[in-house]
């Protein structure tokens, strides 16, 4: 089912969704990857301010190319996901809503998202040129140092993912393993 949905999320849009449905998001939405991860969860850890609300926030695993003359963005693709997974369920119990990326997630981020009512949306690897042209603005907000891996804060329209894995644990990656092997 295609739905379009707005970020931040709220429980009931997130307990709408369902493993395999097609949605496009609008909104804002944070970009972080390992080494952001990183820091956001040693300073959670220690008790400390992180750069942003996670509170119902999205986290897009991207590390854009630099944006060419006249563009908001670069390529936009999503980065492997599973890269995060040590990081994941802290950054999820203290309020992350939704993630986007590509790949599995383990057992631990599974557990999380159930236990939170939280959502993996996967992007297409490959297709960052297209994803670009759905940002409509770009910020840095944090890690500046950290280079194409710095924390931002995108503003999205029509931003298309896939629900990966919803709030009941549902994984499309296994269901669609089990109907492609009946």
């Amino acid at each position: 089912m295609n739905k379009k949905i707005e970020a931040p999320l709220s429980n009931e849009v997130v307990q709408s969704l369902e493993a395999g449905d097609y949605v496009y998001i609008s909104g804002t939405i944070y970009t972080a990857r390992d080494a952001a991860h990183k820091r956001l969860y040693e300073s959670l850890l220690k008790g400390e301010e992180i750069p942003f609300d996670l509170t119902n926030n999205i986290v897009y695993y991207l590390g854009p190319t630099p944006a060419r003359e006249g563009k908001v963005i670069g390529s936009a693709g999503p980065t492997t996901s599973s890269r995060m997974d040590k990081y994941t369920p802290l950054l999820i119990q203290h309020g992350l809503k939704g993630m986007i990326g590509k790949g599995k997630r383990n057992d631990e981020v599974i557990a999380a998202i159930k236990d939170n009512t939280s959502v993996y949306f996967a992007a297409v690897g490959g297709a960052g040129a297209v994803l670009s042209k759905c940002i409509t603005k770009s910020e840095v907000i944090a890690y500046d140092d950290l280079g194409t891996e710095a924390i931002r804060k995108l503003e999205v329209n029509d931003f298309p993912a896939i629900v990966v894995i919803d709030c009941k644990g549902n994984n499309l990656y296994e269901e669609a393993v089990k109907e492609y092997c009946r």
